[in-house]
């Protein structure tokens, strides 16, 4: 079963009066250990269809659906509850907590959680990203890698089944970039998580196992492995 579906999603926005298409009748499936590319220009609904993707918006029309429940029937306490404990968001910015370590950057959704094992989670998802030893440095502290390599430990501290990567390398170098998106692929795979990763890098697409295309919010071209 897809962990993540949308059928035939429209999502309008409203800017100064006019109304703006930002997805127009995408329809998406993304399987278990599958890593997703989403390519085109800015503006063509990438991030958009991420937002859909994490319940961090609605659509239009049409219908999304994680791990097969429908994110626009759910009530505020199941939307909250499926953020925290199905998905998992990397950012191009990092968005760590400066005044926090690495370590207590990624322990952070689990406290928040109540959880009683976070602490030893957290240090495992640091090892899992080749930062052990780093547990105790302040983002200041650390490269730009290092940092992306927090932030995709405390995406997946909670073991989510969809993990969600808005422009994960466009802070970094290349090289550095392709270490992330090598890191990102290797634990799509072991933790058989469906990715989907809103790039403008080749390299992402080389890797992905799925590049779906977007233009002006549409499905333009999708090619696979």
């Amino acid at each position: 079963m897809a962990l993540v579906e949308l059928r035939n999603v429209v999502k309008d926005y409203v800017s100064d009066g006019q109304n703006v298409r930002a997805l127009d009748g995408v329809s998406l499936l993304v399987a278990p250990g599958e890593l997703v590319a989403l390519v085109g220009r800015s503006g063509c609904g990438k991030s958009t269809l991420l937002n859909l993707a994490g319940a961090m918006d609605f659509p239009t029309s049409g219908e999304v659906f994680v791990d097969g429940n429908a994110t626009s029937g759910a009530n505020d306490s199941q939307l909250t509850q499926l953020r925290r404990d199905e998905v998992g968001f990397v950012f191009q910015s990092f968005q760590l907590l400066h005044t926090l370590s690495a370590l207590e950057n990624v322990e952070l959704p689990l406290l928040l959680a109540s959880r009683s094992n976070a602490r030893e989670a957290a240090l495992a998802r640091l090892r899992a990203v080749q930062l052990e030893g780093f547990e105790n440095r302040f983002p200041h502290q650390l490269s730009g890698g290092q940092m992306q390599r927090v932030a995709i430990a405390r995406a997946l501290v909670n073991s989510p089944k969809v993990l969600l990567a808005d422009e994960p390398t466009g802070n970094l170098d290349t090289t550095t970039g392709n270490a992330i998106l090598e890191l990102l692929l290797r634990l799509t795979r072991e933790q058989n998580t469906a990715t989907l990763i809103a790039t403008h890098s080749g390299e992402a697409a080389a890797i992905a196992d799925i590049v779906v295309t977007l233009r002006d919010g549409k499905v333009c071209d999708v090619k696979r492995k």
